[in-house]
């Protein structure tokens, strides 16, 4: 079972505004949603990401277990926490499925065993674009766009901080294998998967 979530994040609040000003802190917040795997020593990976949807910012988190609804709301405005069963979603995913989609993720490219961040428009296009045939989809290159990019500082304990090249994109594909199609969307595509990129989610077009 999965469960698609979503809370508005707190961006009023000037204690909240200072301690979100890094991908790390979201990670963590993610991270306690889920007190069972924390006790138990058990880490799955959640795919999450940040959204801004008519001016209003949103977390959004992807897991196989249902997340702690408290949690969810204790960075986050209350009341606004939602949980969904994602699978009903997956069921209806066919061959030839015509279906908008959003992304977020960090595209790179590697060379001499290090990732380096596609930097232009047509360089993060492409980067999409090519990866689509392998994971179960179709992408004209006339009906998707860049809706943001940017760069968003990463903290980790113990470790230099860093920035992240941080790419959204919207726009409309056509499903060719339902099983790679649908490992992409409970996985994710792409790099730095547990710093809120590679979450795709998908409606009927």
């Amino acid at each position: 079972m999965y469960y698609l979530s979503r809370v508005e994040i707190n961006n009023k609040n000037a204690k909240e505004i200072k301690e979100f000003n890094h991908l790390g802190a979201y990670h963590n917040w993610v991270e306690q949603m889920f007190p069972e795997n924390i006790e138990n020593g058990v880490r799955p990976r959640h795919l999450w990401r940040i959204d801004i949807l008519n001016g209003v910012k949103y977390l959004l988190v992807l897991s196989e277990e249902k997340p702690d609804l408290d949690i969810l709301e204790s960075h986050g405005i209350k009341g606004t926490g939602i949980i969904k069963e994602y699978d009903k979603l997956l069921d209806t995913i066919k061959i030839d499925s015509v279906l908008k989609f959003r992304l977020t993720a960090n595209p790179v490219r590697q060379f001499n065993g290090k990732a380096y961040p596609h930097v232009t428009v047509k360089q993060q296009r492409k980067w999409l674009l090519d990866r689509a045939e392998a994971n179960g989809f179709t992408l004209d290159d006339n009906y998707f766009t860049i809706v943001s990019r940017d760069y968003v500082p990463l903290k980790r304990k113990n470790s230099r901080g860093c920035n992240l090249s941080r790419v959204s994109f919207e726009g409309i594909l056509k499903v060719t294998d339902v099983d790679s199609f649908k490992d992409i969307l409970v996985n994710g595509l792409g790099r730095e998967k547990a710093f809120g990129m590679g979450l795709m989610t998908v409606v009927p077009f």
